[in-house]
C-alpha cells in the first residue's frame, strides 16, 4: 500500500490488517509514556485546505506518538491564501523532504491528483476530499464497531453479519461513501435512510439497501445506527422544508433512542448538530460511541502512518 485514498481499494484482508495494527497502536495509549520511536526521522505534513478539528488534531497526535517530525500547513495564513497552486505547494513540500502528506481538500479527487502526479514522492493520505471519501474516518468507525462487539480480543475479526444503518445527508457525506465500501468489504450490510433529496444519484451502483423512513429502520433492529451531520455549507438549494421538519422525520430523538435495541450502537462522525440529527440524550447515552470514535481515530491514524512509512506489507 503506497497511499490511502479510498476505501474502495481495500479488500477484506487488508482492512482487517489495518484494524489489527490499530489494536497494537491502541495499547500505546495505556502506557505511561505514550510514544514509539517507529517514525523517527520521517516528516509528516498536515496539508489542510478546509477547516478541521478532530481529523487534523488526530493525525497530529498520531504522528507525534510515532516520533515523526510534523508540519502543520494550513491554507489560511500561508501562500495558498495568496493563490499558490496545489502543484507549487506539493513541490515545496517535496523540497522540504516530506515523507507523507495528509491532505484535506474541498475538491473531490484532490488527493488522487497529488498521488498520481510527479510533483512529490511521498505517501498521500486522503483526510477528506470534497464529497468523495474520508477513508480513515470509515476505518475508525469500523474499529469502534469491532471493539464494541469483541472488546480488546478483536484482532483478526471482521464485521461479518453486522447490520449498519446510516441516516441523514448521504448526498454530501464523504464519510457515508467511505463507510459503505469498507463495511461491505468487512462483511457488514448497510442500509441508508434519508429524504429522497439527500440521496446521491449513483446509488444503483452501491452495495446497500435504501429507505426513507427512520422509524421503519429502527423496527428492523440494526446493530449500529450512524447519524450524519447536515452539511449546510455544501448545500446550495433547499433539500428539506426546515430544520424542525428534518429533526421530526429523520432525527434520532430520545423517543426513538428508547426504541433501539439494548445493544445498538449510536454513532456520529462529528461535529454534531445536537437537536437536529441527534438529541443530547442520544449523543450522551451509554449506547453512544462518539467519544470512543474520537479516541480510536488516533489509533487508526497511527496504524495508517506506520503501514505507509515503516512497514513493507499491510496484512
Amino acid at each position: 500500500m503506497r497511499h490511502l485514498l479510498s476505501t474502495r481499494e481495500l479488500d477484506r484482508a487488508t482492512a482487517v490488517g489495518i484494524l489489527d495494527v490499530a489494536e497494537d497502536m491502541a495499547d500505546v495509549a495505556d502506557r505511561e509514556i505514550k510514544k514509539l520511536p517507529t517514525l523517527r526521522g520521517k516528516t509528516v505534513v498536515n496539508l489542510f485546505f478546509e477547516d478541521s478539528t478532530r481529523t487534523r488534531t488526530s493525525f497530529e497526535v498520531a504522528a507525534k506518538r510515532l516520533s515523526s517530525d510534523l508540519v502543520n500547513f494550513s491554507a489560511k495564513g500561508s501562500s495558498l491564501s495568496k493563490g499558490e497552486s496545489l502543484k507549487d505547494t506539493a513541490q515545496t513540500l517535496a523540497a522540504m523532504g516530506a515523507d507523507a502528506v495528509v491532505i484535506r481538500h474541498a475538491s473531490s479527487g484532490a488527493a488522487q491528483v497529488l498521488a498520481q502526479s510527479n510533483w512529490i514522492d511521498a505517501a498521500i493520505i486522503n483526510a477528506g476530499d470534497g464529497t468523495h471519501e474520508h477513508p480513515t474516518q470509515a476505518l475508525l468507525d469500523a474499529f469502534t464497531m469491532r471493539r464494541r462487539i469483541h472488546g480488546r480480543a478483536s484482532r483478526g475479526h471482521d464485521l461479518d453479519g453486522l447490520r449498519v444503518t446510516i441516516v441523514g445527508d448521504i448526498l454530501h457525506s464523504r464519510v457515508a461513501r467511505s463507510n459503505v465500501w469498507l463495511l461491505q468489504a468487512l462483511g457488514a450490510s448497510v442500509h441508508l435512510v434519508a429524504p429522497a433529496t439527500l440521496l446521491p444519484s449513483e446509488l444503483a451502483n452501491w452495495p446497500v439497501t435504501v429507505g426513507y423512513d427512520l422509524d421503519e429502520a429502527i423496527r428492523q433492529s440494526p446493530d449500529a445506527i450512524m447519524m450524519l451531520r447536515i452539511q449546510a455549507e455544501r448545500m446550495s438549494a433547499a433539500y428539506f422544508p426546515n430544520a424542525r421538519e428534518y429533526g421530526r422525520q429523520w432525527g434520532l430523538d430520545d423517543e426513538r433512542l428508547a426504541r433501539l435495541g439494548p445493544d445498538t450502537m449510536v454513532m456520529h462522525p462529528g461535529p454534531m448538530n445536537r437537536g437536529l440529527e441527534i438529541s443530547a440524550g442520544a449523543a450522551d447515552s451509554s449506547r453512544s460511541t462518539v467519544l470512543e470514535q474520537v479516541a480510536n481515530g488516533v489509533s487508526i491514524r497511527m496504524a495508517v502512518l506506520y503501514l505507509l512509512l515503516a512497514s513493507e506489507t499491510v496484512a
